[in-house]
């Protein structure tokens, strides 16, 4: 960790050799657990805004003292303490002056692992035993203002995603408490989706929503997914039965793929729809898919997620089942799939949509190490549908077409056609099993 202090001097940090400056937060931790870590940030203590300013330290906290190193452009906080005034993360009246001590800095912060600070010297300060709780693979607030802030719940359940570390009891009954007296209700929809998206893409994110469910959150910030744990599924597709345990497995399976963002939302929410079928016609679940569809659009609307994730996770919940039946589907149906995943303009989206249902597809059990040949029967039929010159099509119609919206229709039937015939010549000439 000195090392780091170096290399800061190394790049010309004279500008702060007066102040009185301390490592803080995460970098300090994933040194500690050997990890790279990212972004660096400090407190200053016994400074000014003034004081800073004059050192050439640029302002962009909006709600508490931040500032711009001029050469650097690291982060530089001056210390805190805060005050709950007010529901929700933002309600907190904030106060900064020289008199703040590190240490009182460090009490306002989460959880202890994220309260350890190093100095100019390399000197740990652990003042609430951060370093004790990181080898126990513990995550443990640092006081009872834990729950003043009801992000926290969602940052602990997201750190227990990425580390894989279990949440200490007292911890945990917090968390539960903040739920059940409301305070989880003031959680704004960005930061939701930002927790959300953030744990998606950690090693574990099963371990996240576990955590959630644990302490009441789930149903709480996404009572769609909390819902499916616990209905069954056909046997015949589904040898793990629970559809919430089938979509933690799913989750996991693309993280050890490194997929995007946009394919772990679409398997986390695939099969929303289940969640509305009537008991009595379990384990069956026709028409999940549109039940899916419709879900997805509210959740999407309530926590704000981007579009580019939400158009995936609509694609793959309505037509997944579809390409897991691929062999049994006519060319008609194909070629309407391929068009609308928009496959020949998106062909990203289109490698994320085979992505998805190809997890879907081997997390089932004795399925994990078998050839996914839906995938490539179905890359295959773009392939074919795709040497169709739309061109050629086009310019033949220009001639004897003079509406334009007449020839915009005429020139989309044409093409669909000539798409429906390759698929059929590629049929006869390939199999399925």
């Amino acid at each position: 960790m000195v090392g780091i202090w170096a290399s800061v001097i190394e790049r010309g940090d004279k500008i702060s050799s007066s102040l009185e400056t301390y490592l803080v937060g995460g970098s300090v931790r994933d040194e500690l657990l050997h990890l790279p870590a990212k972004d660096y940030d400090y407190v200053v203590v016994g400074s000014t805004p003034e004081e800073m300013e004059k050192l050439g330290y640029r302002s962009v906290g909006k709600d508490f003292p931040v500032y711009l190193h001029p050469k650097s452009h690291d982060e530089y906080a001056l210390a805190r303490t805060e005050r709950k005034v007010a529901h929700g993360y933002r309600g907190f009246k904030i106060h900064a002056a020289p008199q703040v001590t590190l240490e009182e800095d460090l009490a306002r912060r989460d959880l202890t692992i994220n309260a350890i600070a190093r100095d100019k010297n390399g000197k740990i300060i652990d003042p609430f035993n951060g370093i004790e709780d990181l080898k126990a693979g513990l995550l443990r607030h640092v006081s009872p203002a834990f729950s003043e802030d009801p992000v926290r719940v969602l940052r602990t359940a997201r750190f227990s995603a990425r580390f894989g570390f279990r949440v200490a009891p007292e911890t945990l009954k917090l968390m539960s408490d903040m739920v059940s007296n409301g305070e989880i209700d003031y959680l704004v929809p960005e930061r939701v989706w930002q927790e959300i998206s953030r744990g998606l893409m950690e090693n574990k994110p099963s371990r996240l929503f576990s955590v959630l469910r644990d302490c009441g959150a789930l149903a709480q910030v996404m009572p769609e997914m909390e819902v499916l744990f616990g209905i069954p599924q056909l046997e015949k597709w589904h040898p793990e039965i629970d559809t919430g345990e089938h979509i933690m497995q799913v989750i996991d399976y693309a993280a050890t793929k490194n997929y995007s963002l946009s394919v772990r939302f679409a398997l986390l929410t695939h099969d929303l729809g289940k969640g509305v079928t009537p008991k009595n016609l379990w384990p069956s679940h026709s028409g999940h898919e549109e039940h899916s569809v419709r879900l997805i659009k509210d959740l999407c609307g309530r926590i704000r997620v981007p579009k580019s994730s939400r158009d995936l996770a609509i694609l793959v919940a309505r037509f997944h089942g579809n390409v897991h039946r691929i062999a049994e589907l006519d060319p008609i149906t194909i070629v309407d799939i391929l068009s609308a995943v928009d496959a020949y303009r998106k062909p990203k989206r289109f490698q994320e949509f085979i992505h998805a249902c190809e997890c879907d597809f081997h997390v089932r059990s004795g399925y994990i190490d078998k050839t996914y040949l839906q995938a490539e029967w179905l890359l295959e039929a773009f392939n074919v549908t795709n040497k169709v010159d739309c061109g050629a099509i086009a310019a033949s119609l220009v001639r004897i077409v003079s509406d334009p919206a007449r020839l915009s229709n005429s020139i989309n039937i044409k093409i669909r056609e000539a798409r429906i015939e390759e698929v059929k010549d590629y049929v006869m000439r390939s199999s399925i099993s």
